[in-house]
């Protein structure tokens, strides 16, 4: 099927039907929001789900593993585990291996030197209301589109727009 026969089908499209295409692209958006914030409430955690987006924590985990993530209150932070956190005053969250207890320390497995350069201005420590989840298993490699997608914005906005377009002219 070439592009002049899809834009045929589409002015072929009475309104209704356009309008029950464009309906059940709004029911997929929202069943994928409902199946993020379900993951949520299971896990624990604000982001269940998460991208390995540098090397730092190789051999562990490699740039572009998807990790899935929990964060349970009862269950303490231990030592040598895989935590993601946050840090105020940057939007993306940090994988990397607990040093410390109460106040902890991380550290990437391949960087020479602790994470304390990543934490806000004048914060020497994290705490448990920084970590976002545990580590819990991973799928490698499977976040690369991820990347992509954030490295190349035109190639998202394609991605995105061939989505779209196969949802509204798709008939079935």
């Amino acid at each position: 099927m070439d592009l002049v026969s899809l834009f045929d089908d589409v002015k072929r499209m009475n309104k209704r039907q356009f309008l029950y295409q464009l309906l059940s692209f709004g029911m997929i958006v929202s069943s994928a929001l409902m199946i993020w914030k379900g993951l949520m409430v299971v896990t624990g955690s604000e982001s269940p789900i998460v991208v390995v987006l540098s090397g730092s924590m190789e051999p562990a985990f490699h740039r572009g593993d998807l990790l899935f993530l929990t964060n349970y209150p009862e269950e303490p932070v231990r030592v040598g585990e895989i935590v993601v956190f946050k840090v105020e005053g940057r939007d993306i969250p940090i994988v990397h291996q607990k040093n410390g207890t109460i106040k902890f320390l991380t550290k990437g497995d391949n960087n020479s030197v602790d994470d304390r350069g990543l934490y806000a201005p004048g914060q020497l420590w994290l705490t448990k209301r920084d970590v976002v989840g545990r580590a819990r298993g991973f799928l490698p490699y499977v976040g690369m589109v991820t990347i992509l997608m954030n490295e190349y914005p035109k190639f998202k906005y394609a991605v995105l727009a061939c989505l779209g377009f196969y949802v509204l002219i798709h008939r079935e």
